[in-house]
């Protein structure tokens, strides 16, 4: 890893898949391929600030060590012409780290990246400044994606509260959209998928892969949970997917939103876009 020589690693230990010997794990990891880390693990409340400390610093590499939320924050401090990203998976969900490095632990995933990684400038979607990477779900259904990590770590209650949740904000108010410059119309909900993550568009394809959810009954929500739940909610027949490069979408009172499994609150009128580079990943080569 010769173009690697300073690395910083931002390791939120409050956060449910990192443990207090993460620092210690991380320093030999990286002492193990010749390299020094300078390991911050801060408090949870300032851990903004260390990230913005850590890409100030001007590293090689930017390692996180943490959940969805400052993975998402990571990539948007970085950008296309900052340090080279690695989100280890440290959170719930977990999106981006599973989508570079699969379903590995965050040792296994540091290891392998460190040994077989490569830089890749990664493209993906942006909304209201924000960037995503992997997933964007606006909407009433992006509450599911809550539930579908619980149901996934066993927490049946967690689950269903957060169901419930889904359920209730239901056709509370449908979400008024254009994409591109189609017509106006209406939906539950609207999901955009990054290049990295659709299994229809190649990588370097420069669009977004967009669905217009048409759910008409409670029927129709308990079922795209169910998918959401067990499978890929494309699978679904509400869904119909196109390509898009943008987007606008409105809703009264504002619109809950998942950007790369953190769960935001967007405003009553967003706009989603397409962005060629968002950020360089140190990433794992696409049959590894």
């Amino acid at each position: 890893m010769g173009r690697i020589r300073r690395v910083e690693v931002v390791a939120n230990l409050a956060s449910g898949g990192v443990g207090k010997d993460a620092p210690a794990e991380i320093e030999k990891i990286f002492a193990d391929h010749g390299l020094k880390a300078h390991v911050c693990a801060p408090a949870t409340h300032d851990l903004t600030n260390c990230l913005r400390a850590a890409v100030d610093a001007g590293p090689d590499l930017l390692v996180t060590l943490a959940g969805d939320g400052t993975a998402r924050a990571a990539a948007e401090l970085c950008g296309p012409d900052g340090p080279m990203l690695a989100p280890l998976p440290g959170g719930t969900m977990n999106m981006l780290p599973r989508a570079l490095y699969g379903p590995r632990r965050w040792q296994d995933a540091l290891t392998v990246a460190l040994a077989e990684g490569e830089e890749r400038t990664l493209g993906g979607g942006e909304v209201e400044g924000h960037p995503f990477l992997v997933a964007a779900v606006l909407g009433s259904p992006a509450l599911w994606g809550p539930a579908r990590e619980a149901a996934r770590y066993r927490e049946p209650m967690l689950a269903l509260a957060w169901a419930r949740r889904a359920v209730r904000r239901a056709f509370s108010g449908r979400l008024r959209y254009a994409i591109e410059d189609g017509p106006r119309a209406k939906a539950e909900a609207l999901i955009f998928g990054c290049p990295l993550v659709s299994r229809v568009m190649a990588d370097e394809e420069q669009a977004l892969e967009a669905a217009a959810l048409d759910l008409r009954g409670a029927a129709d929500v308990f079922r795209l949970g169910i998918n959401a739940l067990v499978r890929d909610w494309r699978d679904d027949p509400a869904v119909e997917v196109r390509r898009c490069r943008r987007a606008r979408a409105w809703a009264v009172g504002g619109i809950p939103a998942l950007l790369d499994g953190e769960l935001v609150r967007l405003h009553a009128m967003a706009e989603v876009i397409y962005r060629p580079a968002v950020v360089r990943m140190l990433a794992l080569p696409k049959d590894v």
